[in-house]
């Protein structure tokens, strides 16, 4: 039996304009909220997250503001992007409470796994990099400076690589959503897909070489991981599609 295609009636277009607009209005507030609960925490959130390469200075050597405002604005700038990662679930909750109305049931059955999973693997992704990557590249950048250099990075650079890398690797993460949508969508099939796996393999590479700073570490960091969500990719779409169908009225 056809599933239909929605019980909502279709609104005007200038319903569907103040309703999208109400969903931008509440995902900045949330933003906004979670940025204000933040703030006073600003410079305890930029020590966290420069643990890292500051445990690894060697004696006498510190970070550094080179600018006058860097000392407020880059703790500033970090604390929003710090918001805006922690609302993020309410963010895309409110762009797929907007988009859901106009799906099939079976579609909203998988759209929601697929979402919750997107934003836990991001989160995954920024968490490989704090915990697993950046000690190891800034233990190899502070151990191959010369002997009469000392290390003082500023902290609005540190800030720009590290958002960086929080990015890549949060982006590369979700490379097994990208395969499912892609399988799901009938735009290609797991065979097909594991038979482009050099070509995969070349493009996790070449892809690691634009998003991450230019050395061999932490390009390879990012490219390994992302032929590994590949082949978790390529392994759940050949499970998908050998689930039978749901039944829907």
């Amino acid at each position: 039996m056809n599933e239909p295609e929605s019980t909502d009636q279709p609104l005007p277009l200038i319903a569907h304009l103040t309703e999208l607009r109400d969903k931008l209005l509440r995902a900045l507030l949330s933003v906004l909220i979670v940025f204000i609960c933040l703030f006073p925490f600003a410079n305890e959130i930029y020590a966290y997250v420069s643990e890292p390469l500051r445990a690894l200075l060697p004696p006498g050597a510190s970070m550094i503001a080179t600018e006058v405002a860097s000392p407020f604005f880059t703790p500033f700038k970090l604390t929003l992007w710090a918001a805006l990662f922690l609302a993020m679930p309410y963010v895309l909750y409110q762009a797929w409470s907007f988009i859901a109305p106009g799906m099939y049931r079976h579609e909203k059955r998988l759209a929601v796994p697929l979402l919750a999973s997107s934003v836990l693997l991001f989160y995954a992704g920024a968490a490989f990099a704090y915990f697993v990557v950046f000690p190891l590249i800034f233990g190899f950048f502070t151990s191959v400076a010369p002997d009469d250099i000392t290390i003082m990075t500023d902290i609005n650079s540190y800030l720009d690589f590290v958002l960086k890398l929080f990015f890549a690797f949060g982006l590369a993460f979700e490379i097994p959503i990208a395969a499912l949508l892609l399988i799901w969508s009938g735009i290609t099939t797991p065979e097909a897909l594991a038979s482009k796996r050099p070509y995969i393999i070349v493009g996790c590479f070449v892809f690691g070489m634009l998003l991450t700073p230019p050395d061999v570490i932490s390009q390879s960091l990012l490219a390994v991981p992302m032929w590994l969500l590949f082949e978790v990719g390529v392994y759940f779409g050949r499970v998908m599609r050998r689930s039978p169908p749901s039944g829907g009225s």
